[in-house]
């Protein structure tokens, strides 16, 4: 099944993972009419910049993601509908490229950028970073031309019951070029192989890690993730979404802590309605709205309560890091 709908296969020797998913992508926008159609779409969206306090966000109005930000992802409507991430699901034009005889890089159908991709497991297996956190950096590593990133599956993964990743072309995310302006940046904890830094007046909660160990940083991951239960109190992943990059072989993580999937506005009724849902493509700066009302009426004062509001306070924060 999988051969069927595969398109290439990576290889290490060969192409690199980037080159055969843009190869990819250029064959499916002829042979795939939803992905054409997807691609269309964006082409169509708008982008406006919003000057926040001490921040900027993107507001992108994507009509063509309107199901994904309005999916539902309760277990009842988890357990009604058949997985679209399944091999068997996948619709018969859909091809991918097998990476690591694991994933499948598949091009996203309803697309936020020019070049995205879903990186979904080739076994139905739920949505956990702790069980995936080497292939995240893998994944980083092998395709230096993209950023990674992860929705967990409380907080903005549209498929909570089957693992898979994203991916995006770098610095497309406007916290990436902030995570590496030193006039943002300050150290919390260092050690000869980790760093852990904040950002400064980014008005949510975010942490980036830094290592060019790729042990040293899953260990300092781990660590962090036990530290953040034991503060919380639970025994499941806590609720984070994350993007990775690759570059000058330097990992770089950054987290976004969560206390909410969605802000209350996206449950008011009428007119009162906004439909935003953050995940990591939202926390990190690029704010998508599939409705124009929303994308004309979200002001700095609306996007500063949303991001604070989703966000995990600082207090919790720093007794995280002071657990380390």
């Amino acid at each position: 099944m999988i051969a069927r709908k595969t398109f290439a296969v990576y290889d290490s020797r060969g192409e690199s993972l980037g080159e055969l998913a843009l190869r990819l992508l250029d064959e499916q926008k002829k042979s795939w009419k939803q992905l054409a159609d997807g691609s269309v779409s964006l082409d169509a969206a708008q982008v406006r910049t919003v000057e926040c306090s001490g921040f900027n966000v993107k507001l992108q109005w994507n009509a063509g993601r309107i199901a994904s930000t309005a999916a539902e992802v309760d277990d009842k409507s988890i357990r009604g509908r058949k997985c679209f991430l399944c091999v068997e699901n996948l619709p018969i034009e859909q091809k991918g490229v097998l990476f690591d005889n694991t994933y499948l890089v598949l091009c996203n159908p309803a697309p936020i950028f020019s070049r995205h991709f879903t990186v979904s497991h080739v076994q139905h297996i739920p949505q956990s970073i702790e069980s995936s956190f080497g292939d995240f950096l893998e994944l980083a590593q092998k395709s230096p031309r993209f950023s990674v990133f992860y929705n967990g599956p409380k907080c903005g993964a549209s498929a909570p019951d089957h693992l898979h990743f994203q991916m995006s072309p770098r610095n497309a995310i406007p916290v990436e070029t902030d995570s590496v302006d030193a006039r943002r940046r300050k150290v919390l904890k260092k050690s000869p192989s980790v760093a852990l830094l904040g950002l400064k007046r980014y008005g949510r909660s975010v942490v980036v890690v830094e290592s060019i160990d790729k042990d040293a940083l899953s260990e300092f991951f781990g660590k962090f993730l036990s530290s953040w239960k034991c503060v919380l109190g639970v025994p499941e992943e806590p609720m984070l979404n994350m993007i990775c990059t690759f570059r000058e072989m330097v990992w770089r993580l950054i987290l976004f802590p969560r206390v909410k999937h969605r802000p209350d506005v996206y449950f008011k009724k009428g007119n009162e309605r906004v439909l935003i849902s953050p995940a990591a493509v939202d926390m990190g700066g690029l704010m998508i709205t599939p409705v124009e009302t929303d994308f004309r009426r979200m002001d700095a004062k609306m996007i500063e309560e949303i991001l604070d509001e989703v966000s995990l306070k600082q207090k919790a924060l720093d007794q995280i890091i002071k657990r380390l």
